[in-house]
């Protein structure tokens, strides 16, 4: 009787003990095929492009950037290994709800020496880079950041506890050769920052702002959103389009409970994600194993081939995104030149001989309405006032550089180099968007025609007065 009861149990659920002892894997060929990870790059064309970009930024744009400190406003310093880097995806999420498994399975790591280290309890807690290299090898995070070919060399400045926490993968992958993959801590409600022992939240910002694509990963078990979660939803504000939701395990629920949890996941970010437009939700179950019999694979599959198809379109798009970077970048590096100057200018006529220098900038510098500073820019530059920086970052700006510190645009041009202000916007106006049509277009790089022939023209400084 007990042995006709236990078979009748059995029986019924027969492929869910098949599918969890035999653990049937996965067939990847999709991936690859997806990403056409197949077929062979022009990396000749690619590498004049970076190198045409990274001549424009260091002989267009730093100038201006290092004469006026943009980076003690922004603190964004561009590198020659952040112009060079690969596009980077960044994993984000709470504990154990798949981020390294889905690492895992996208590079084909299962049950190799190099897989990253899963489980049910919290099992990342290091910062891990995984990136392309000639052979498998790990990477200490104090290297990382010593090596200044690496876009990692700016981590220094989170100390030497966050560096022990930042560890690197290196091997042979396809898939590496065109994008890096960094998995990151899974949030944990319950503890307080200060126990990470390093800026949890400003080492994240640091790779938010490089990130060219972000999951955040979920599981049906983990849809509350605590302090830390929230906080984390406040610094990917203005990246909402670099922001992708991932609902994983999936083929755990049924097809009505997981609709009822995609309805919560909502419900509970809703309040985060203050956009118009939602970011994309994908709903599938990314690791290496069979989705779970009586489930909708075929759904789970369309979602996974439609998220490999962003993430190709991230590697298709890498040299575009990269000049709209810097791109980007110099339009704010040239409003804070712009600022500086006439902060600088609006200083000079209000001096007399009887004033005290740190008075009068003072009045201005509290109330930068008073004298037109901010006024004065729409009105005589093609700058969007919604381009413009917050009025209190340059108290705190002139509160550690002295406005003394800086030359006006009329000094800031030489017989040779030519005018700052010129060559920034020339680079803005006329050499990205030439950059940028000749990758699109599938020309050569290459010089432009008076770095060519030599235009051999005097530099004229337009804001000198005759």
């Amino acid at each position: 009787f007990i042995m006709k009861l236990s078979l009748d149990w059995f029986a019924p659920n027969l492929a869910t003990w098949v599918h969890y002892f035999i653990s049937v894997l996965r067939d990847r060929s999709h991936i690859d095929e997806t990403l056409r990870l197949a077929t062979e790059e022009k990396a000749g064309d690619y590498a004049a492009a970076i190198e045409r970009l990274r001549k424009i930024y260091h002989t267009s744009i730093k100038p201006m950037e290092q004469a006026y400190k943009y980076n003690e406003l922004r603190q964004h310093e561009i590198s020659d290994g952040e112009i060079t880097s690969k596009p980077m995806v960044l994993f984000l999420g709470p504990w154990s709800v798949g981020k390294s498994s889905m690492i895992n399975y996208l590079l084909g790591m299962h049950d190799s020496p190099y897989q990253l280290y899963t489980g049910a309890e919290p099992t990342t807690s290091e910062f891990t880079v995984i990136m392309h290299g000639e052979k498998i090898r790990s990477v200490e995070g104090i290297v990382m950041a010593a090596d200044s070919s690496r876009s990692f060399s700016p981590l220094e400045k989170f100390g030497q506890n966050f560096l022990e926490k930042l560890v690197g993968i290196e091997m042979p992958h396809k898939l590496l050769e065109r994008v890096t993959f960094v998995d990151t801590p899974g949030i944990i409600e319950n503890r307080k920052q200060q126990e990470r022992g390093y800026p949890f939240n400003d080492v994240c910002q640091w790779f938010i702002d490089r990130a060219d694509l972000i999951f955040v990963v979920f599981d049906p078990t983990k849809l509350d959103v605590g302090l830390e979660l929230e906080m984390l939803f406040r610094q990917l504000k203005g990246r909402e389009s670099q922001i992708r939701i991932i609902l994983n395990k999936a083929d755990n629920l049924a097809t009505q409970d997981l609709m009822r949890v995609y309805g919560a996941l909502f419900w509970s970010l809703a309040p985060l994600i203050n956009v118009t437009e939602p970011p994309r939700v994908y709903v599938s179950s990314f690791w290496p194993y069979d989705y779970a019999p009586d489930t909708s694979r075929e759904l789970f599959k369309r979602e996974e081939i439609s998220l490999l198809e962003d993430l190709n379109q991230v590697i298709e798009n890498r040299m575009e995104n990269k000049i709209a970077f810097i791109r980007q970048h110099g339009i704010r590096v040239r409003i804070h030149g712009l600022l500086v100057d006439r902060y600088v200018q609006t200083f000079k006529e209000k001096m007399s001989f009887f004033s005290d220098p740190e008075l009068v900038f003072k009045e201005i510098v509290d109330d930068p309405d008073k004298f037109y500073i901010f006024k004065s820019i729409l009105a005589k530059t093609n700058v969007s006032k919604f381009d413009l920086p917050n009025r209190d970052a340059y108290r705190d700006f002139f509160g550690v550089n002295p406005v003394t510190n800086f030359k006006p645009l009329t000094a800031q041009c030489s017989y040779m180099g030519g005018c700052l202000l010129d060559k920034i916007e020339r680079a803005i106006t006329n050499e990205l968007p030439a950059l940028l049509s000749s990758i699109n277009s599938g020309k050569q790089p290459g010089l432009s025609s008076c770095e060519a022939t030599g235009c051999g023209e005097k530099p004229k400084n337009r804001y000198r007065k005759n």
